[in-house]
Order: C-alpha cells, then sequence, then structure tokens
C-alpha cells in the first residue's frame, strides 16, 4: 500500500520472481538505487549492520565511484560496539577517510553545518520493531533536518523481527523521549520505511514539515514472516531469542532487576542479587563491547532462564509482574526510567495496584485497536492479520 506523496521504488510483492521468494532487503537491491546517487554528494546513516552482503554500504558505495561526503553514527556508534548509552564523539573512518559525526553524543539531530554539500542522504539501520529502540528516533531526527535542508531521504528498508504483532501501551503526551518520540505501541509492527512513512505522512516531524521522502522496500517479505537477523543489532541483541524477548524485558531496564547485562545472554535472564528471587543464577562481569560496567557488577544475582523459551508473539507482563510481588522492599522495585521506557505512569501504577496480566492487557486493546487502523494505512507488505 502507497500513500499520497511517498515514492516507494522497487517493491517486489510478487510471489514469483528470479530470487524464488527470497527475502531480499533495500540495501541489496543496488540496480534500484544506485541510479539515484550518480553524481550526487551522498550523507549515510549507518552502523555496522548496514551491510550489502558482507560488505559495509560505505565500503561499497565508496568502491562504486560513489561519493560519500559523512556519515552519521548512531547509538552504540558506526561499528556497533560501544555500551548502551555510552557517549560517542565524532571521528574519521580508517578505511575511506570519511567524516563520521556522532548522532549519540553532543547531539542527536543533523546541524546545518553537518549537511553542507549533501545532495542526498540515505538511512539503512536493523530496527528490531520497538518503540524503545533509538534508531528510530535517529531516522526521526536526521528526516527533519533533511526536511528543513531540502535533502531527499532514502530509506533501504529491512524486515523487522518483530513486525508479527502490534502490543503495548502507546506512548502517552507528556512522556516524549529518546525512547518514546512518537505516540505508538511499544510494538508497533512496522518495518523502518512504513514507520518513517508513517512520520512523515502523520506530521510528526517538527512544525510539520514534510521529508522528501522515498523507500526501497524489502522484496518478499510478509509481516507473517519471523525474521533471522544476519547479524547482531546492537551489543546486547546477541540473538534471536534476546530480540524477540527485548520488549518484554526492557521494562526490566526501568526497576531494580538485571536482565543480563554483563553477560553472554544478555535479554534473555532477570535476576537480582537475593536468592528469594528464583533458582537460576549468574553473576554480571565486564564484557568489553557488550557492558563495561554491569548492574550488579561481581554479584550473584538469582532469578529465571529465559534461554529455551518457544516462541513470543506478544508483550509478556507476567515475569515483571512476578518479580515484582517477590520483591522485598516494593517501594523501590521500580526506577524513574520505568515511566519513560513505558511512555505512560499508568502500567507501573497498574501493576502497583495488582492488575493481572490480562487486565492490563485488556486495558491497551482500545488504543491498540484504533493504532491498527492507522498503520494499515502505511505498509508496504502483507500483514500478519
Amino acid at each position: 500500500m502507497g500513500v499520497a506523496g511517498l515514492i516507494v521504488i522497487g517493491c517486489g510483492k510478487s510471489p514469483q520472481n528470479p530470487e524464488n521468494g527470497k527475502i531480499i532487503t533495500g540495501v541489496m537491491q543496488m540496480d534500484t538505487y544506485l541510479p539515484l546517487l550518480a553524481g550526487k554528494s551522498v550523507g549515510l546513516v549507518v552502523n555496522h549492520t548496514s551491510l550489502v552482503g558482507t560488505t559495509h554500504l560505505l565500503d561499497t558505495l565508496v568502491d562504486r565511484n560513489i561519493r560519500v561526503s559523512t556519515v552519521f553514527g548512531p547509538e552504540h556508534g558506526f561499528r556497533g560496539t560501544a555500551d548502551d548509552g555510552a557517549f560517542i564523539d565524532n571521528e574519521t573512518d580508517s578505511n575511506t577517510g570519511v567524516q563520521i559525526i556522532s548522532l549519540y553524543g553532543k547531539k542527536r539531530k543533523p546541524e546545518t553545518v553537518d549537511l553542507e554539500g549533501i545532495d542526498i542522504m540515505i538511512f539503512d539501520i536493523q530496527d528490531v520493531g520497538t518503540r524503545f529502540y533509538t534508531f528510530i528516533s535517529t531516522m526521526h531526527y536526521a528526516m527533519e533536518a533533511c526536511a528543513e535542508n531540502n535533502i531527499p531521504f532514502i530509506v533501504l528498508d529491512r524486515p523487522n523481527p518483530n513486525g508479527q504483532y502490534v502490543d503495548g501501551p502507546i506512548r502517552e503526551p507528556g512522556f516524549e523521549s529518546f525512547v518514546g518520540m512518537h505516540p505508538i505501541p511499544v510494538v508497533h509492527g512496522l518495518t523502518v520505511g512504513e514507520l518513517a512513512t508513517m512520520i512523515n505522512e502523520e506530521g510528526w516531524l517538527a512544525n510539520g514539515i514534510k521529508c522528501d521522502l522515498e523507500v526501497i522496500p524489502v522484496k518478499n517479505y510478509s509481516h507473517k514472516d519471523h525474521y533471522s537477523l544476519p547479524v547482531k543489532p546492537s551489543p546486547n541483541l546477541p540473538n534471536d531469542t534476546a530480540i524477540r524477548l527485548y520488549p518484554s524485558l526492557c521494562f526490566f531496564e526501568g526497576t531494580k532487576m538485571s536482565i543480563g547485562r554483563g553477560t553472554h545472554f544478555p535479554f534473555q535472564v532477570v535476576g537480582y542479587p537475593d536468592e528469594r528471587m528464583g533458582s537460576f543464577s549468574f553473576t554480571p562481569v565486564s564484557i568489553p563491547g557488550m557492558d563495561t560496567n554491569p548492574k550488579y557488577e561481581g554479584e550473584i544475582c538469582y532469578g529465571i532462564d529465559l534461554r529455551n523459551i518457544e516462541s513470543v508473539d506478544n508483550i509478556d507482563l507476567t515475569w515483571l509482574i512476578d518479580f515484582y510481588n517477590r520483591f522485598p522492599e516494593k517501594e523501590s522495585f521500580f526506577n524513574n526510567y520505568f515511566n519513560t521506557l513505558a511512555g505512560t505512569d499508568v502500567l507501573r501504577k497498574q501493576i502497583e495496584e495488582g492488575l493481572s496480566a490480562d487486565e492490563i492487557r485488556a486495558s491497551w486493546t482500545e488504543n491498540i485497536t484504533r493504532f491498527k487502523v492507522l498503520r494499515k494505512k502505511y505498509l508496504l507488505y502483507p500483514d500478519f492479520e
């Protein structure tokens, strides 16, 4: 489904094509987007997931004599090795000599001076389909800056590994943050290309400005597909299990609990330094490239191991509620970050009031139904329903 004013290039919805149904990401469709870059100075919003096969998009374009003037790097950095939340400075890429401007350091949005000389901008980053994953916020600010400076913006789309459902509370007014920029559910069920279109057409950029947006869609993709990422999208999402559990377990970042940062199985376990919290144990340690300062470093945490869970196709609140109920000092279980992640103060109140997971989920139904109607307008691929 297209949207008025949006250009969708090379959309491959047909079940019959030379690739025999294989999913082909936007970045792999070079015959489609390289002609758009010929003779132009190109900016890139990319990270370590921006691969053409096994070669980074930056290196690929430079090898094809495309002039890349500037790279903009998101959280975790251009090469994807920085800790979560770590301040990242500007740098120069040692392979190509291209300037890299950090959008997770002194600034979150490109400034006009950063965009000087850029004729066209490309966004190619693998997302995991949750409102609090910061790459979509970086995309928003890059779109906004390009709109304000009359620079066309191309999204090379990628599948959403959590694109098979929509779930969670809608971010409410007053809870805007870099992990909650848009009034969407925690799990929005959109690819970055679809979400970029929604952001643009719904007037969510500053002052309702619109970006000159083009999307190169994924070929042979459906929201029913369970897509396995070829490279981990960030240091603490090392595998498919962590990615599937992330929408449920990220809420624990706003509590006293550890979700396994400082282990080789983050976002797959939950624990706390108290034997009453569970029979499974783990000890967080500093791990360069993943987390060098984890919560409860060197302390034995007790809780649950979710690594063998079979499937997750919704946000599971039972773990969060169970640990809250077991926690000895309930008044200190949550921290201020919890409401920011939830995008509302209602979820915390519901848990404190003793509501069940089913009762809380029922309270989301009306808003999720309304969002699904909006979402349908911007789908580029067959839906899960």
